[in-house]
This record gives C-alpha cells, sequence and structure tokens, in this order.
C-alpha cells in the first residue's frame, strides 16, 4: 500500500486571495449590525468575536499548510532526499517556517487586540480597534505571500510525481540514456513512457506495475545517468541516484553492447563501477540489451573482458544474499526490447531474485521466532505394533466402482469429431441431429417429419398422381392449340375476285413496307434528330399524298381527310359558324342582348370545349434529351430554383415571423435602488 499521496495536500491560495477568503467569511459568518444605542459590553462582545473568528480562521488554514506538507526528517529517506534533489530542503523549511512564524503573529496580535478591546469605551473606539487588529493580520498575511507562491508550486509538482512505495516488492531500471531502459518497463507493465532515439528523453521517475506468481511489483524506470563527478550532475540524474541508494530493490543495469546509444561499452563499464558502491545488499544485474544489432558472442576480446568483470561483481551481490558462486544464469542476461526476445526471461529473473532475497530477510529477522513460538508440530507415537488399514464402507467402495465404469465409458464412447475423421471428414460427413432423440421406438428417429403449412399438414393434401395428372392436362391443351390454330386472321382469297385479290396483295405490301421502315426508324430513333413538320420538304405527311394513295387502292378519301383536319390543331380559334349565325339572327331582333348568368357558364363551357389541348409542359416527348418523364421534372425543378429571385438584402419584413423579446434584460435583471421602480 502507498503509504505517500501527496495529491491530497489542500491548494495553497495568494496572499491576495488568502485575505480575501478569509475577511468574506468573517463577514458571512459573524453579525453585522450594531448601533452606538447598546450597551458598552454589548458593542465590546460585537467586534471582539469578529476579531477572535478572524484569528482562528487564519490559524486553521495556516496550519492545514503546515501539516499537510510532508516534513523531511519524518519520511521515507527516498522521499526526504528526492523532495531536496528537486526543491532545495532548505528553501522548503524556511518557506515553512515563514508559515509558522506568521501563525504565531496574528495568534499575538488577536490576542493583543482583545485585551485593549475590552476596555474599548466606544462604539468607535471598538471599531477601530477592530479594523487595526484585522488589518495587522493582513498585513502579516501579505508579507508571507512569496512563500505561499512557492508552496503553491511545490504542491503542484508535488502532485504530478509517481507515487512510489519504498517498502514494497521493486525492480530498479538503471544505465546510460538510450539503451533500452523505457522500452523494457513498456514491455513488462502498463506504462506509456515516452521513447525516442535521442539521450534524455526520461527526465523523471517513472513507475509501471507487473505481476509475477501472484504477487504485484513495481518497476520503476530512471532517467540515464552520465559517467561524471557527484557534483556536476543534474537534477535528472540525481533522481536516479535517490532511488538507487534508498530503496530495496532488484537493480537491473541496461548495458547497450550494440553502441547505437552514443556511448562504448568502456564509458558504460565506468559508469558501473563508478556506482557500484550503491548496489550493495541488493540483487544485481547485468542486462545485455540489442542483442538484434549485435550478439554478445560476437563482441571484441576487449568488451568481453569488460563484461566479465561487471558480472563477477554482480556475483559477489549473490553470494553475500547466502547463494551459490556457480549461479550465473541470473547475473548475465541478453535481451532485444525490439524483438521482445528475452524480455520475459529477464523479468521473471529479476522477480525471483527479488523474492528470494525478501524472503531470506524475514527468515533471519526476530518476527520468525515470535512466530514459531506460536506453532506446536505434533508428531504421534505407535502405541502397539497391530496394523490398523482404513476402513472404507462397502457404499463408498459400490460407488466408486461405478464412478470408474462411467469414466471407462465416457473413454470408449466416440465423438462427433471421431465419426466425422472415419466418414471422410469436414464436408463430407453429415451429423444426425435426430440420434439423441427419446422415442418409444428406435425406427422412428429417421423419419421424414410433416411439414406444416398454416395448421395443415402439407402432405395430406399431396396427390401421388400428381405428375401424371400434370402429364395429361399438357397433352390435352397441346392437342387444343393445334385444333385452334394459329390465332391471326389471314384471308384464303377463296371468295374474293380478281380486283379484291389485287387489291389484298396491294394493302399486303404497303403493310410489309410499312413494318420494314417503322423497324428502320426505330433502329435509329436515338441518333436521328427530330423535325417539324412545317420542314417537311419531301412533303410526306399531307392529306393530299394520304388521298391520293387511298384512290389509288380504290377506297374513298373523303371521310378519312375529314377526321385528320377535324384532330389537327389550328393557329388560331374561330367563332364556329352555327354561333356567328346564331348571334347574327339575335342581332336582327334585338340592339343589345345581355346574357345571363346560365347562358355565361354554358358559353364559356363550350368554348373550353373547343379549345385545342394545349400539351403539358412536363410532359415527356422523344428527342427533346431526357430519358424519362422524372428526369425532365427534375431539370424543370432545377431551372424554377436558379431563377428565384434572392431575397432584397435579407431585410425583415412585414409578412415575416417575429418573435418579440418578452422580457427586454435592460427591465427585468440587476439590483433595484431606491426610487427606480416605477420603471420595473
Amino acid at each position: 500500500m502507498v503509504q505517500y499521496n501527496f495529491k491530497k495536500i489542500t491548494v495553497v491560495p495568494n496572499g491576495k486571495d488568502f485575505v480575501d477568503i478569509i475577511l468574506s467569511r468573517t463577514q458571512r459568518q459573524t453579525p453585522t449590525v450594531v448601533h452606538k444605542g447598546y450597551a458598552i459590553s454589548r458593542i465590546r462582545q460585537f467586534y471582539m468575536r469578529k476579531v477572535k473568528y478572524t484569528q482562528q480562521n487564519f490559524y486553521d488554514k495556516l496550519s492545514t499548510i503546515i501539516d499537510e506538507f510532508p516534513r523531511l526528517d519524518d519520511i521515507h529517506p527516498f522521499y526526504g532526499d528526492l523532495l531536496h534533489v528537486l526543491y532545495n530542503k532548505d528553501h522548503y523549511k524556511l518557506a515553512l517556517g515563514q508559515i509558522n512564524t506568521a501563525r504565531n503573529l496574528i495568534s499575538k496580535v488577536a490576542k493583543d487586540y482583545v485585551k485593549l478591546l475590552k476596555y474599548g469605551d466606544s462604539l468607535y473606539r471598538c471599531k477601530s480597534l477592530k479594523v487595526a487588529a484585522l488589518g495587522r493580520m493582513c498585513t502579516v498575511i501579505k508579507r508571507i505571500g512569496p512563500s505561499l507562491a512557492y508552496l503553491e508550486q511545490i504542491r503542484q509538482h508535488m502532485a504530478r510525481l509517481p507515487s512510489i512505495d519504498p517498502n514494497t516488492r521493486t525492480i530498479l531500471i538503471c544505465g546510460y540514456p538510450n539503451v533500452g531502459k523505457s522500452s523494457f518497463i513498456n514491455k513488462i507493465t502498463r506504462a506509456d513512457v515516452d521513447v525516442q532515439p535521442y539521450a534524455f528523453t526520461t527526465k523523471s521517475l517513472f513507475v509501471g506495475h507487473t505481476d509475477y506468481k501472484y504477487l504485484r511489483y513495481q518497476v520503476i524506470d530512471t532517467p540515464g545517468i552520465l559517467d561524471r563527478p557527484f557534483e556536476d550532475r543534474n537534477i535528472i540524474e540525481m533522481c536516479s541516484i535517490t532511488a538507487l541508494a534508498h530503496l530495496r530493490a532488484a537493480v537491473l543495469f541496461f548495458l547497450d553492447i550494440s553502441g547505437s546509444c552514443g556511448y562504448s561499452i568502456a564509458q558504460q563499464a565506468a559508469l558501473f563501477h563508478s556506482i557500484k558502491s550503491l548496489f550493495m545488499n541488493k540483487p544485481l544485474m547485468i542486462v545485455c540489451n540489442k542483442t538484434d544489432l549485435q550478439p554478445l558472442d560476437g563482441i571484441s576480446e576487449e568488451d568481453k573482458k569488460l563484461v566479465t568483470e561487471m558480472k563477477d561483481e554482480a556475483m559477489k551481490t549473490v553470494i553475500g544474499q547466502g547463494g551459490e558462486a556457480t549461479d550465473e544464469a541470473g547475473v548475465l542476461l541478453t535481451m532485444s526490447t525490439l524483438t521482445e526476445d528475452g524480455v520475459i526471461s529477464v523479468k521473471n529473473a529479476a522477480c525471483e531474485r527479488l523474492l528470494n532475497q525478501r524472503v531470506e530477510l524475514k527468515m533471519k529477522s526476530k518476527k520468525l521466532n515470535d512466530c514459531l513460538n506460536r506453532f506446536h508440530v505434533a508428531m504421534p507415537k505407535p502405541r502397539d505394533q497391530k496394523e490398523r488399514p482404513p476402513c472404507i464402507p462397502e457404499v463408498v467402495l459400490e460407488a466408486r466402482a461405478k464412478q470408474a465404469e462411467a469414466d471407462a465409458e465416457k473413454q470408449k464412447r466416440k465423438l462427433e469429431r471421431d465419426l466425422e475423421n472415419e466418414n471422410g471428414g469436414a464436408g463430407v460427413y453429415s451429423a444426425s441431429l435426430r440420434k439423441h432423440y427419446l422415442l418409444a421406438n428406435e425406427e422412428w428417429k429417421e423419419d421424414i417429419m410433416p411439414e406444416i403449412l398454416d395448421g395443415h399438414n402439407v402432405y395430406d393434401f399431396v396427390d401421388p398422381d400428381i405428375l401424371q395428372r400434370l402429364e395429361e392436362l399438357e397433352r390435352e391443351e397441346g392437342l387444343r392449340q393445334e385444333e385452334e390454330g394459329d390465332d391471326d386472321f389471314e384471308m384464303d382469297g377463296a371468295e374474293l375476285t380478281p380486283e379484291e385479290k389485287a387489291a389484298l396483295a396491294e394493302i399486303r405490301k404497303k403493310k410489309s413496307l410499312l413494318i420494314q421502315q417503322h423497324r428502320m426508324k426505330k433502329s435509329t430513333a436515338e441518333s436521328r434528330p427530330t423535325v417539324p413538320r412545317k420542314f417537311d420538304k419531301d412533303k410526306e405527311f399531307t392529306s393530299k399524298r394520304m388521298g391520293r394513295q387511298l384512290s389509288a387502292l380504290g377506297l374513298d378519301p373523303t371521310l378519312a381527310i375529314n377526321r385528320a383536319r377535324s384532330k389537327s390543331r389550328g393557329r388560331k380559334r374561330e367563332r364556329s359558324v352555327e354561333r356567328g349565325d346564331d348571334i347574327g339572327n339575335d342581332a336582327m331582333d334585338v340592339d343589345e342582348i345581355t346574357p345571363s348568368k346560365k347562358q355565361r357558364r354554358s358559353r364559356s363551357l363550350s368554348m373550353s370545349r373547343s379549345r385545342s389541348m394545349s400539351r403539358p409542359r412536363s410532359e415527356f416527348v422523344p428527342g427533346e434529351g431526357f430519358k424519362d418523364k422524372p428526369q425532365k421534372e427534375k431539370a424543370i425543378k432545377m431551372f424554377k430554383n436558379s431563377a428565384n429571385k434572392r431575397n432584397k438584402d435579407a431585410r425583415r419584413g412585414e409578412s415575416d415571423r417575429v418573435i418579440p423579446t418578452l422580457k427586454p434584460k435592460h427591465l427585468f435583471s440587476g439590483k433595484r435602488s431606491s426610487g427606480k421602480t416605477d420603471r420595473r
């Protein structure tokens, strides 16, 4: 469990906000009305209460700040040194000391002025003493403004520090910058540490958690350390040194044997020997990373010698923990965080070493003796030489025998997978879903089930002779078609005269020509333009030509020509002869006729009937360039929309819908002062 949670520290207000908070609370929580007609004791009590309440609020607020910030001498040495590295222990203590001094000064000021208020002889004097007391308290707070701002910055930074438990199982990763420490912690934990191909990507401590043998382990990624004197190291490096010095952890010293980090193996070995004093009494392992770029066997002899020296130093930690000197497997490890080769084995080895060390330490502690005193292991002694085998009831033996038979039967029973393999495999074998049906007769399982439709069994309505009857119907239909023959009417010419036979032949010839012309026009209809009739140069569609053709066939063309003329559209509407005659005759008898309403209606109806029907605009005519009627309607609609005139400057007109402001804000908001209620 984490003992130090710096995220719960209360926010520290600056000097001005501090004064505003306390004075506003005093104004809200204490009485505000006093009159000079009150008894002097009541007036004194009124102002003494304000001074005491203000002092108590200042005291509580400052005490909260002092108590919630950690005391460097009382917390774990790791956190004490980490705070010293980050914030400078002297400045931190000085700021908290100033807060404590201000708290004492405010208490002293309040005490002095309460004494003076006891002897106040008027309302004015008591009020002046109260103002002076609160003013001096606020002055004290304003003087410690820089300290309050400094502590607020520290609080914000401490809230961002990782929650590290110094007493739990911990794995510490250290080494030169850019050797793969952050990549390793990202692989074995759920931490998301930024990984970049340059040095000092990690600038503070990062924490992740992993599990091994149902135990939670804390993994700490430290910033890179450079091989230089202790005094020259910066704050980033000192964070790593602090963690190495104070945390009881298994240390993984990462070694980049490929040299891609920018530092040679000799430089990394020099760093190892310069900080090896920090590895005392801790499980130490040398981890050779980036073996995908350079395997350990491929390095030079000098580098191998340096690695061997580091391994010998790590072996001393094994011997110091009571281990055997031959246990070299868990000291020098190789891995690659890129290919994840050996990552899990490094984690398991570190967790195992750390677990063994913690068990040995607990075995050596005095607490173990206290626990052993509570245990007593009783060893029974034989009373005689008689054999006493265990007595098992018969019922239990029978149950065991039945269970053994059932297990044997289960093992012998063939599964669907076995049946599938025996009968051709997947795609060939089809499992029967009816084999486990519980029926009175086992032969019924494979019967064909009746199909039910609308509550009726379909098989009840199936005629077994349906195919035979269908064939008979088809034969009967074929015979009828042969008897009827062709539906088209053809004249055989047996009853016609020679003139009629010649006319019939001419008609048939003309019909075939028209059919051929129609087919040719139909095949070229898409590419042929539509030509109006007034441009008919060949005069193919005139009534005279139709009359000549009909006359040549021996037919009277008068009725056909009159019918075509009645259906054609004229250029302009003219009054019919009958109507003109009627009006003329009426005009002879009467000078001026005013038609009645009924007559006007009938005349309009007759005029509308006589008017030629004009074609609607949306009617589809082939050859206009449109595929069908919907496409033409869409084009007309788009044209209308594009032709709409825009609104005139988008100004509001008298026909526009308006929602007026029901309550104008300038008339219904704000605090009403005296004499202003008439307008509200």
